[in-house]
């Protein structure tokens, strides 16, 4: 293998990471994510093609804007070096294979809806709904096989039960607790999510990324309901811990899942 793949997989990832920043800024301004170009979003000022090299222009301007010298989101990079680093770990499972890119392309909405959730707790369609389409697709042409270790949906039928199941069990727990507390307590958007999570991961999959999401959820919420006036009210964007959990388990299910089983063996 050429030492210059990885390097290629990586830059890739931090360009679309680029363009990742672009929706995840715009959409919720309700803003298109093609017009106008790239500009600072305190002047105004257009973006030269030299200022918006990924990682690279941040650094060399000190994470300001050129022209106005106003400071620029962490998360410009952040998005660039996370949405890189996961297309290079996609690589190395992968390979020069087809399965790349639908995996790829996964990986990026899922960050994408990460950061779009947590800014105003909703799930794009755009996204979510394609998304369920991908892991279908990827289930139905049996790419599972070439990524050495990848968790995602092994057949069809896995994918589309993933897709039901997660659905179907996170409605029927929000309408419960909607029906107990009488208060919305979760939205549609993460039935959606979850449903996009069973198709590309399988059924499965669903019990470990809701055991991640719900405990790293509440590791975070708890402290910010304590301080918050609204207590445990406070609504909690969910769906950044169900996309976390699905990370989590898409690429390190299988050495959870043996360790798991191996420490069980020991006791």
């Amino acid at each position: 293998m050429s030492l210059l793949l990885p390097i290629y997989a990586f830059a890739i990832g931090a360009i679309v990471g680029s363009f990742l920043n672009v929706v995840i800024h715009r959409y919720p301004r309700e803003e298109s994510i093609v017009f106008p170009p790239s500009k600072c979003p305190q002047c105004s000022t257009a973006i030269k093609p030299y200022d918006n090299i990924p990682l690279v222009s941040y650094a060399l301007l000190g994470g300001r804007c050129r022209a106005c010298r106003a400071p620029i989101s962490m998360r410009y990079p952040l998005v660039e070096l996370a949405n890189g680093l996961f297309y290079l770990a996609i690589f190395y499972r992968t390979g020069v294979s087809v399965a790349f890119i639908p995996i790829a392309a996964i990986v990026s909405m899922f960050i994408v809806l990460i950061y779009i959730d947590a800014e105003i707790q909703i799930f794009p369609d755009v996204i979510d709904l394609p998304g369920i389409a991908i892991g279908v697709a990827i289930a139905y042409f049996g790419l599972d096989q070439l990524t050495n270790g990848l968790v995602l949906a092994h057949s069809l039928v896995d994918s589309l039960l993933g897709a039901v199941i997660g659905a179907g069990g996170l409605l029927t727990i929000a309408l419960a607790y909607k029906l107990i507390r009488h208060i919305e307590g979760m939205g549609l958007g993460d039935v959606k999510m979850l449903a996009m999570i069973g198709a590309i991961m399988g059924a499965e999959a669903l019990l470990p990324v809701l055991l991640i999401a719900s405990v790293s959820g509440a590791v975070c919420a708890l402290p910010l309901a304590l301080r918050h006036e609204k207590g445990m009210q406070l609504a909690i964007p969910f769906g950044v811990f169900l996309g976390f959990g699905a990370l989590a388990v898409l690429f390190f299910g299988s050495t959870l899942w043996h360790s798991w089983l191996n420490a069980l063996a020991i006791r």
